[in-house]
């Protein structure tokens, strides 16, 4: 059974610049000689790594948000002289946009099990922001609290 990863992707306040963020460090990696992917550093290695490496993607909580997920490729054991032993969760490149969904802030990552995972936009809506002339509802955030309210 596939299991996701939930994140706080905290100093970030938009997809678009999680994508600059994720495109810069990815550049910094080629340059030393290195694998161009995106390693996201975490301290511990998921106990249920099968279940995650089954399917699993890293949701990210931006702004109050789960906005986007990220699919999980493998999980690399790193070593840091300064910290010893970490887990690198190695994404995919590709940043799908997913239905709002208000989240809390939380120290660390949490388990998601896929039935409480929010479905991926459809892809006319994954190209940009909120387009006001190409949607038929309320704005995004609005829509999250309105569901989440039990109102739509």
């Amino acid at each position: 059974m596939t299991v996701h990863i939930l994140k706080l992707c905290v100093g970030i306040d938009s997809i678009e610049q999680l994508a600059q963020f994720q495109e810069a460090r990815r550049a910094q990696y080629e340059a030393a000689g290195l694998p161009a992917e995106h390693v996201h550093r975490t301290r511990h290695r998921p106990r249920r790594a099968a279940e995650v490496l089954d399917g699993g993607s890293l949701y990210w909580i931006i702004k109050g948000f789960i906005r986007a997920r990220q699919a999980i490729i493998r999980l690399d054991e790193l070593y840091d002289d300064e910290r010893g032993k970490r887990c690198g969760l190695v994404l995919g490149p590709d940043l799908v946009r997913t239905e709002l969904r208000a989240r809390r802030p939380h120290q660390g990552w949490r388990y998601l099990v896929a039935k409480d995972a929010p479905p991926d936009l459809p892809a006319h809506m994954q190209a940009g922001e909120w387009d006001a002339d190409g949607h038929d509802g309320p704005p995004p955030e609005m829509a999250a609290e309105l569901r989440a309210l039990g109102l739509l």
